[in-house]
């Protein structure tokens, strides 16, 4: 097939690994099992294979093809890398009691939330048993932390929620955190493993850090002004589940007292009524704050196009440009 003729670069990320991540899901499948544990096949599976992008292991994937890598071991660490996307997207689930995920019923609504965190854990167990084969005690390294950096974030979520004291400022380090690290870790370890030069893996570990930024920050404003039908969520389901997302926390930090008061009444104090999320958006639009997030979607966009500028000449480097291109151009 044509690669050219796909128009949304993980399409053609996904043709142009085809071969690879067919392998990469045979070993998820094989590794997902337990002998003794029947629910965690059961649990893993139901959102295994529910689908969703793969992004994250095709990113260590096209990082480990870009800098020259045939070994078996790139498979090995992009099975890896969605093994810990697994696990954290169980835990994320029982933390936000979540009912959904990816148009499915989650996996804490069909069984409990004991079994989402017990399986949870498993995956992140199993994920380092896979990191170990690579046999690399620097990649270990890498991955090892950025399980440390997710949870680290995912705690200082917890804690700054409803808190209309955080700043832009821990909001980045939220997000650099709980999707950011991951991201940074596919793509320098894919790096690391075909032992490119370090100018080349630096420039892969900024840019999947700039890429999960600029996701993240496209994807919360794209709750308040997204399409319904091509996001899968409810314009407004950050506001009504009272989310310090970066287009609020702007209007906070540009808010009058009456304004504030607004603020208090829906986020930190979760009193909502009929007509408080046109109230929301119109004070967003007063201080242009959906405005200025956009711009800041785009700055980290072009900074992951930046990063790039070490890594060797490569089909696969073009596409991963331009997928932080797509990243954002869900907000034209």
């Amino acid at each position: 097939m044509d690669t050219r003729t796909i128009a949304k670069p993980q399409d053609r990320l996904a043709d142009a690994l085809a071969s690879e991540m067919d392998a990469v899901n045979t070993l998820i499948r094989t590794r997902m099992g337990s002998e003794h544990a029947p629910r965690i096949p059961e649990v893993t599976a139901h959102l295994v294979e529910a689908g969703g992008k793969r992004l994250r292991p095709m990113l260590t994937l096209a990082a480990a093809g870009m800098c020259g890598y045939e070994g078996p071991h790139a498979v090995t660490l992009a099975a890896t890398v969605e093994f810990i996307h697994t696990a954290t997207l169980l835990h994320d689930d029982v933390v936000d009691e979540s009912h959904q995920r990816r148009g499915r019923p989650t996996a804490n609504l069909l069984w409990d939330n004991k079994s989402s965190v017990l399986v949870g854990d498993f995956l992140f167990s199993r994920s380092f048993q896979l990191m170990v084969e690579a046999g690399r005690i620097e990649i270990l390294g890498v991955l090892a932390n950025a399980s440390a950096t997710i949870a680290e974030g995912e705690v200082l979520q917890l804690t700054a929620a409803q808190d209309l004291a955080t700043t832009e400022a821990i909001y980045m380090q939220v997000i650099r955190g709980k999707t950011a690290a991951l991201f940074a870790a596919a793509t320098e370890v894919g790096g690391m493993i075909a032992d490119a030069a370090p100018e080349t893996i630096n420039g892969l570990r900024d840019y999947g850090e700039a890429l999960g930024i600029a996701f993240q920050i496209a994807d919360d404003l794209l709750d308040y002004q997204g399409d319904s039908a091509a996001t899968g969520k409810n314009v407004g389901d950050d506001f009504r589940e009272r989310k310090l997302t970066l287009p609020v926390i702007k209007a906070i930090a540009a808010a009058d007292a009456e304004e504030r008061a607004f603020w208090q009444r829906t986020i930190a104090d979760g009193k909502q009524q009929d007509g408080d999320l046109d109230h929301a958006l119109a004070l967003m639009n007063r201080h242009g704050t959906l405005t200025a997030t956009r711009d800041e979607a785009y700055r980290w966009a072009a900074a992951a196009r930046s990063a790039l500028a070490p890594c060797p000449a490569h089909e696969l480097r073009d596409i991963l440009s331009d997928l932080a291109d797509f990243v954002v151009s869900r907000l034209a």
